[in-house]
């Protein structure tokens, strides 16, 4: 169990990993697996579980029929997905604002390039000056 939200682990496919997201969307998933995997970490990506509030399955061997004028069935959520990584002192936080982790391009990855607001990484700009 974390101390805090900054670092969380979780055991994923059987392997105590360190949470990088959770919720991604798959675009999301390549980006975070391209950087984490340029900056040498095993990276690990499960299905995340779908939310408390989704609509619980039908029980096996009954079929619902559908009622006359009522709407379609809510089609299912997306898939999203949980990174992590094998290294458990890995934290997220630290290592952007650590300036850690690189680019395929060999530039420092930034908070705006790592949330994905930048198509670039800028690293000749401190993370606290304005544009």
């Amino acid at each position: 169990m974390a101390i805090n939200q900054n670092h969380l682990f979780e055991e994923l496919n059987g392997v105590k990993c360190a949470i990088v997201e959770k919720n991604v969307p798959p675009e999301r998933v390549d980006f975070l697996r391209r950087i984490l995997e340029y900056n040498r970490y095993t990276v690990i990506v499960v299905v995340s579980p779908p939310p408390k509030g989704a609509v619980a399955a039908a029980v096996p061997g009954e079929v619902a029929a559908p009622v006359e004028g009522a709407a379609p069935a809510a089609a299912s959520p997306p898939a999203t997905f949980t990174v992590g990584v094998t290294d458990v002192m890995f934290n997220p936080v630290n290592a952007i604002f650590g300036r850690l982790l690189k680019t395929p391009e060999g530039h420092t990855v930034t908070l705006a390039y790592w949330q994905q607001k930048e198509k670039e990484a800028d690293d000749e700009k401190p993370y606290f000056e304005g544009r």
